[in-house]
């Protein structure tokens, strides 16, 4: 198994960044790496996603959600052709650090026969996909956080 992770504080509420995260629709406005993202997020439904880490064409697939806590864990399982040929669990986190930061992260565990092989795009394009999403999910739930606040600071900032 290989695994990647990044992770980044944001200044806002969990709930504000599950609700970003989970509006699916809107993924195209501020989404570099999953501009696209359709289904229910309910564990064991199928989802419709496209990925596009910077360098590649992006790629299209159906994972499975595994796990949705609102507004703390959602992961799903995505798969290239059969079992342990090139599977990716992929979960996002979402860790209160006060009321009003979080620390959110992804990481994806890779498993399967062609991962030994594709491991150097993974390592380079997809990890910079994972750190272009944090930062624009950040630009854009601390921009929302704000105009719901009516632009006040955050206690203990």
């Amino acid at each position: 198994m290989r695994t990647l992770r990044s992770e980044i504080e944001i200044r806002a509420s969990a709930e504000q960044v599950w609700q970003t995260l989970m509006d699916f629709g809107a993924h195209a406005e501020w989404n570099p790496f999953i501009p696209e993202i359709s289904g229910t997020p309910i564990s064991g439904h199928r989802l419709e996603v496209l990925i596009k880490p910077p360098g590649t064409r992006g790629m299209r697939f159906r994972p499975t959600v595994l796990v949705a806590k609102p507004p703390r864990e959602f992961r799903w399982l995505g798969r290239i052709g059969i079992s342990m040929l090139f599977d990716g669990e992929h979960t996002f986190q979402i860790l209160p650090l006060t009321d009003n930061k979080v620390l959110f992260s992804q990481e994806e565990n890779f498993t399967g026969l062609l991962v030994p092989l594709l491991w150097r795009s993974l390592e380079t394009n997809t990890r910079a996909g994972f750190q272009l999403m944090n930062k624009a999910l950040k630009q854009r739930v601390e921009k929302l956080a704000a105009s719901q606040d009516g632009g006040k600071k955050q206690p203990g900032e």
